[in-house]
């Protein structure tokens, strides 16, 4: 089973990836932190994020696995699990550079479909999709309003010890959501056969109760 999750950051896929996963017992494949390890491996090592081949060569050098750790999924990149320092607002503006890299892109949509295929899986991203999964059993694009889901990202982000400045978070993510949909390799948008779920006024029970339903359908 393939349940793929798409969407603009902060909008709820996340929670609901990993809700459905641990019910289910699948496997959760955090396309979002595969970027974002890509280019904190990228910064750790000073690449340059603009030189493609150069982070293309990171990317081509890591191997990734996802294992439920204490209830929270973890990436393992290279046998090292990576948590909060894939987190940060510097490792996020630079996951976006590199995700634009068409390169970089095929290498990691090749890691996405060998883990994912692996045994049954939750996928978020993305371009999941429409790319990585375009034959995945259960297909939804979960969305929010760039206000709704600022709150969010500032709420997460203070959690963690963070500073974050509200207005600064939604820039960012609008400039996020502007770059992910017209980039010219695996823009950022809804699968013709994937359903839509805004989640602005919707509770993540709400959200989780919705998208199972779907997955019973095809069970």
């Amino acid at each position: 089973m393939i349940v793929a999750i798409d969407g603009p950051a902060g909008a709820g896929k996340s929670t609901v990836a990993a809700a459905i996963a641990k019910k289910q017992g699948w496997q959760l494949v955090d396309t979002g932190a595969m970027y974002r390890a890509v280019a904190y491996q990228a910064l750790e090592r000073g690449v340059e994020l603009d030189d493609e081949e150069a982070v293309c060569q990171v990317a081509d050098g890591l191997k990734f696995e996802f294992r439920f750790v204490d209830g929270v999924n973890v990436i393992y990149c290279n046998g090292e699990a990576l948590r909060t320092e894939i987190r940060s607002a510097e490792v996020s503006r630079a996951a976006s550079v590199i995700s634009a890299h068409p390169r970089v892109r095929r290498v990691l949509v090749d890691q996405q479909r060998r883990v994912g295929a692996e045994r049954s899986s939750v996928l978020e991203g993305r371009d999941i999709g429409t790319v990585v999964f375009p034959d995945a059993d259960v297909k939804v694009f979960i969305t929010a309003s760039s206000q709704i889901r600022a709150q969010r990202r500032v709420e997460q982000m203070r959690e963690q010890g963070q500073e974050a400045d509200f207005e600064e978070v939604r820039s960012e993510i609008e400039a996020r959501d502007e770059r992910d949909r017209t980039r010219d390799v695996s823009p950022l948008k809804r699968a013709d056969d994937a359903v839509e779920i805004d989640t602005s006024q919707m509770s993540a029970d709400e959200v989780l109760a919705r998208v199972e339903g779907l997955i019973d359908q095809v069970q």
